[in-house]
């Protein structure tokens, strides 16, 4: 971006990130992708001085993420036999 950035907050780990007006972000949206894309940066949008988004790299999800989803959601007992209960009252047909 053209001008430095005037603001700067700190994320929940300590690390100084850059505060970007939800202005600022329309206008130089092509040079934060690139900051994220080729330098890796984080920025945090801000609209009205609230906090409304953060601009950062992407991550290939992992087999362990989906395991660790998994494990914080198990399935509702009454849901599975509801299921259960659906597809034993399904009639397969034969078409021809």
């Amino acid at each position: 971006m053209n001008e430095p950035l005037s603001r700067r907050s700190r994320s929940d780990n300590l690390i100084v990130v850059p505060e970007v007006t939800a202005t600022e972000a329309s206008r130089s949206f092509a040079d934060l992708l690139d900051g994220v894309e080729h330098r890796g940066e984080i920025y945090t949008i801000v609209r009205r001085g609230r906090v409304v988004a953060q601009l950062e790299p992407a991550r290939a999800p992992s087999g362990g993420d989906v395991k660790a989803l998994l494990r914080r959601h198990r399935p509702d007992g009454a849901w599975t036999e509801a299921v259960a209960d659906v597809r034993r009252s399904l009639v397969v047909e034969e078409r021809f």
